[in-house]
């Protein structure tokens, strides 16, 4: 069951990294997956700050207990399952990107992407639908870019909200 599960994983990989041939698409995935680097969170909570101020201590305070248990867990996890990238099987492919680091799984933006996208619809509900487009789309970014395979994204979609709820609950914030 388990090789079956990679076999899908890896031909599902094939078929969505064939969008890299497509220059629009291609530029538009990445500027996804730059938005899930991380350079712009800082900028999300202070548009919080200044646009619902009362809310702002408690978003950042959360956000940042969420991303003090998702990083370490985000490299733990890397350190444990040590999948090599989809590059590195497939040596017929390259990437698109240089990915910061060997392994795959979990996928970091996905994890991150998914982190805020969940803590931010805790305090504006009626974004979450985009929100949620947002992460999902930073995450498949990753897999066109061909730097990960659909499940290291799923695994980085659920660490990440996983970190955002132990936040969300254990501050009480919801």
């Amino acid at each position: 069951m388990f090789a079956n599960l990679i076999n899908l994983d890896e031909s599902t990989y094939l078929k969505v990294v064939k969008l890299q041939q497509k220059p629009k698409t291609l530029l538009a995935f990445r500027a996804f997956s730059f938005t899930g680097d991380g350079y712009l969170y800082p900028f999300v909570i202070l548009a919080i700050v200044l646009l619902d101020p009362a809310q702002s201590l408690f978003c950042f305070v959360v956000t940042g207990f969420a991303f003090c248990l998702e990083l370490p867990l985000f490299v733990a996890l890397k350190r444990l399952f040590k999948r090599h990238r989809p590059f590195d099987q497939m040596t017929h492919l390259i990437p698109v990107i240089t990915p910061s680091d060997k392994f795959s799984l979990p996928s970091g933006h996905s994890a991150s992407a998914f982190c805020m996208a969940t803590i931010i619809s805790a305090w504006y509900p009626l974004a979450t639908p985009l929100l949620f487009t947002w992460a999902g789309l930073v995450g498949l970014s990753r897999v066109v870019l061909g730097v990960h395979y659909p499940l290291d994204i799923l695994f980085g979609a659920l660490l990440g909200m996983s970190c955002a709820w132990a936040s969300l609950t254990f501050l009480q914030v919801i």
